[in-house]
């Protein structure tokens, strides 16, 4: 039986269309949102399972880019009320050691990233739709349904607690008028 132009896109077409026009993009988001590129398409496929689990037609292509969005954000907060118990013994794990990189973009961005990565759930959350969603602080409270003010303090506290592991003077670093 052929499909007509008025009938309304099936579910299955909207996310193989989604995943291939919008996938890398709701991956980066991820990202951003986990610090994580594991736990970023995990988020992702998570999201995807969560809006289209239940059999639902009629979205289009933004719309449910929209939905997943949503799902992901909500996804990543729920599991980082989870997390934030090994927080309290993540102390001590072992980290690998990393390579020191020649290249000092590469080091601002992985230091960063590292600072993005002790933040708070809620506190990244923010942070992540307010400079890469480029949402204002009510559309932000819109988005995480909590009140202006508690946006406003989240960031802030994020960007104090950013501040302050991102400032750090270097022991050989002499310049400067040492007279």
């Amino acid at each position: 039986m052929a499909e007509t132009e008025n009938t309304p896109a099936r579910w299955e077409d909207v996310v193989t269309q989604l995943v291939a026009e919008r996938g890398e993009a709701l991956t980066r988001y991820a990202y951003l949102i986990s610090g994580n590129r594991e736990d970023a398409s995990d988020l992702v496929h998570d999201a995807l399972v969560k809006t289209f689990g239940r059999l639902r037609n009629g979205f289009t292509i933004a719309s449910a880019e929209a939905y997943v969005r949503k799902a992901i954000l909500n996804t990543y907060l729920d599991r980082g009320r989870r997390i934030s118990r090994w927080r309290k013994i993540a102390h001590l794990a072992v980290e690998p050691e990393m390579l020191q990189s020649p290249d000092a973009d590469t080091e601002i961005r992985l230091d960063l990233q590292s600072q993005l990565m002790k933040l708070r759930p809620r506190e990244r959350a923010c942070l992540v739709l307010r400079y890469y969603e480029d949402l204002k602080v009510d559309d932000i409270a819109d988005t995480l349904q909590i009140s202006s003010g508690a946006v406003k303090r989240y960031l802030s506290d994020a960007l104090a607690r950013m501040a302050v592991g991102l400032d750090r003077t270097e022991p050989h670093d002499l310049g400067g008028d040492h007279g």
